[in-house]
């Protein structure tokens, strides 16, 4: 059974929930982790979440979401979930947003996470486990990143979030600087 971090609000781990119950109305803190990844055309992969998945089933988002194991290194959580719903064997993943937090809510069901983003370069076509993602598009980041922000294209509302923070990098998301570490919740195993 896989299981979740639960963290308190200073992002210290005070447990551990299985994932299979830990998402619900009043789904506890817990922590998690997203990724976004660039082919050297600076290209991004979306995914469509599985129509079957409890949570924002159906829903255009960032590459690969996840949640690290218990006592899991976050980036080898990263490469591992990229390899498990899409099959790419990636470089590693450096850090964009140690200190990303959100919360958000569909059909009664709330995520409520604190969720590092990470970067991970690949030129890899996905193939896409069906377990987890309906199917992916490659798209330019200026355009995947304007569409976002003015609502014309719909994607997932920590996807939104995290472009809004991830403009103010730059343009260039293959020249983005790598974060510092400083900011990661407390929980958080990187080597």
């Amino acid at each position: 059974m896989e299981q979740v971090v639960l963290l308190a609000e200073d992002g210290s781990a005070i447990g551990v929930e299985d994932k299979a119950v830990v998402h619900h109305a009043d789904t506890p803190l817990h922590l998690a982790f997203s990724s976004y990844v660039f082919d050297s055309a600076g290209r991004t992969v979306l995914t469509r979440r599985a129509l079957h998945k409890k949570t924002f089933p159906g829903v255009w988002t960032n590459t690969c979401c996840g949640h690290p194991l218990p006592d899991e290194d976050m980036a080898a959580a990263v490469v591992r979930r990229l390899q498990d719903e899409l099959g790419l064997k990636c470089s590693d993943p450096e850090l964009l947003l140690p200190a990303f937090r959100y919360r958000a809510e569909m059909d009664g069901v709330v995520e409520n996470e604190m969720c590092p983003v990470f970067r991970v370069l690949c030129d890899d076509d996905p193939t896409p486990n069906p377990d987890e993602v309906d199917s992916t598009e490659r798209v330019a980041w200026a355009e995947f990143a304007a569409s976002a922000l003015d609502g014309t294209r719909e994607i997932s509302p920590w996807s939104r979030l995290q472009v809004a923070e991830l403009v103010k990098l730059g343009p260039d998301p293959l020249a983005w600087p790598v974060a510092d570490r400083a900011g990661l919740p407390k929980a958080v195993h990187l080597a």
